[in-house]
């Protein structure tokens, strides 16, 4: 058995904050630990924070935040905002983002919004698809800093909150920077 298997099936907690000390425990000191730096976008910070520990360390990280959102000609709403969602290069393959995003998930679910959207790199959509998110097919504008609206340049992907809540078809804006 590796020294990086769990001895007993590992669960996900509700984590009090996140810092930027979290962050280099599970994904190391690198300059872009997510790969999204040259996306040249300003993030906000996540307000729920769920984790996964492997004896004292943090290995899994998945963040929510709720969100304002147009979709097509509907009124403003919100949806659950997803990111910082890491796993640790030495524990991956073992289902730890499947079980922090569920955790996350969950939560979210107790939030109000109907949908939840997250952003990511294209090598990443397929495990996703595999957590049960759907890329939409449009683009995605959201904020930035001095007023300015961009299209967002990754892939954004939904997962319904509720089973009976398809996602609404037609442009989508967010009203604040991408989390």
């Amino acid at each position: 058995m590796s020294e990086n298997r769990f001895p007993a099936p590992p669960t996900a907690i509700r984590l009090p904050g996140y810092t930027k000390a979290d962050q280099q425990e599970i994904l190391g000191t690198g300059d872009d630990p997510f790969g999204v730096d040259g996306a040249g976008l300003t993030w906000l910070p996540k307000d729920d924070h769920f984790g996964i520990r492997h004896g004292d360390r943090l290995v899994a990280h998945a963040g929510l935040l709720r969100l304002p959102v147009a979709i097509g000609e509907a009124e403003q709403t919100e949806v659950v905002g997803v990111g910082g969602v890491a796993v640790a290069p030495d524990v991956r393959g073992q289902g730890l983002a499947r079980l922090v995003i569920t955790a996350a998930l969950d939560h979210a679910r107790t939030l109000g919004p109907q949908h939840a959207l997250l952003f990511c790199r294209p090598p990443l959509v397929p495990l996703y698809q595999r957590l049960g998110w759907h890329p939409l097919d449009t683009d995605v504008l959201v904020e930035q800093p001095e007023s300015r609206v961009v299209t967002m340049p990754l892939r954004t992907m939904v997962t319904p909150l509720h089973t009976s809540t398809p996602w609404p078809s037609g442009p989508v804006r967010l009203f604040s920077l991408p989390m």
